[in-house]
């Protein structure tokens, strides 16, 4: 996930677009015609979009808003008023209301 719509200085609301649910069509229908050499990695694949795909709104928020730091070479703490100055300038159209939420369901959800 690259980035979030909605985001600008008049608006605070963050949209998931989410397609894990096509993905998973597009890997069973793949698996179902699969050859006994695919089929592994086809079930693994089915596997791991099912997991991502179970994760909430927050969790995907979370590991966005980690991302955005580290493309921008913060490695300090997420809690931290430089790290909501790290992801506004990752991502300068973000307001500070938003940067702020995204960084709570950043601290909020920790690996």
């Amino acid at each position: 996930m690259t980035g979030f719509t909605g985001l600008d200085k008049k608006h605070n609301f963050v949209l998931v677009v989410r397609d894990a649910d096509v993905v998973t069509a597009a890997l069973r229908e793949a698996l179902a015609e699969a050859s006994p050499g695919e089929r592994p990695g086809l079930e693994r694949a089915v596997a791991l979009v099912g997991a991502t795909a179970a994760a909430t709104e927050a969790r995907l928020r979370a590991d966005w808003v980690r991302a955005r730091l580290a493309s921008v070479g913060f490695t300090g703490d997420v809690s931290s008023i430089a790290a909501v100055r790290a992801l506004r300038k990752a991502e300068p159209r973000l307001s500070l209301p938003a940067a702020v939420q995204l960084q709570k369901d950043a601290v909020a959800h920790q690996e």
